[in-house]
Formats: structure tokens, sequence, C-alpha cells
């Protein structure tokens, strides 16, 4: 890692991080309204919120090797679910993708806080990371 600030470096925890908040953005929900768990599984079933490869790959500005790795990583781990659709891939966050974000977002914020101020850089700071 040499040439790379360890303060600037990201790892792929943090691109999770990125792409499960876009994820929940598509929903437009309030993440840390009362009662969520209860309306959350009529909440997916009713929101066609998707987002394809390529979107992530732009949400996380990152090449095509990471795309995969947080993608299969938050598979993996339960938080999202992958369909093919032709060529194209549809992305869809799970109730256990939204659920974790919700209660690992503050956690985030303070451990990657440099990293998210620099990925944010050039525009402004999503409203999850302020």
């Amino acid at each position: 890692m040499q040439g790379i600030s360890p303060a600037l470096y990201k790892d792929y925890k943090i691109y999770c991080c990125f792409a499960l908040n876009r994820l929940v953005s598509e929903l437009d929900i309030d993440l840390y309204q009362e009662g969520l768990e209860e309306r959350l599984d009529e909440i997916l079933e009713r929101q066609d919120a998707t987002l394809s490869k390529e979107d992530i790959k732009h949400e996380i500005k990152s090449n095509h090797v990471m795309t995969n790795k947080v993608l299969s990583k938050l598979e993996e781990d339960g938080f999202i679910g992958i369909s093919q659709r032709g060529k194209r891939y549809e992305v869809r966050i799970t109730k256990e993708g939204v659920l974790h974000i919700r209660q690992f977002n503050e956690f985030y914020k303070r451990i990657y806080h440099e990293q998210i101020l620099d990925h944010c850089k050039y525009r402004e700071i999503p409203a999850w990371a302020r």
C-alpha cells in the first residue's frame, strides 16, 4: 500500500456501505422511522427499487473487479438479491440489508469518516452520512 494514504484507502466494507445506502435511497423511505421493521416486507414488495450493476459501480466509484467483490459479498450476506434480465443485472436490497444498514450506519460513519468525506468531495454528502 505504499504511496496510498491509509486514511484515504477504501476497502470493500465501505463500498458495501455506499451500495446499501444507495439501494435504500431507491426505496424513498426514512430509514429511522418508527415501526419500519413491521412494514418493511410490504414496502419491499410494493417498491420496484432496483439498481443496475453499472449504477452500483458508479455509486462506489470503482472498477469492475471491486464492484463484483462488493456485490458478491452483499449477496453472500443476504443483504441483496441479484437477478439477470437480458444482459442487465438488477440489484435489489433485502429486508436484512435494510436492517443491517439501519443498525450499522452510525458505526460506518465513525470508522470511515475520512473515507466518506473523500468519496463525496465533488458532490453533496448524502443524507445518511450527515
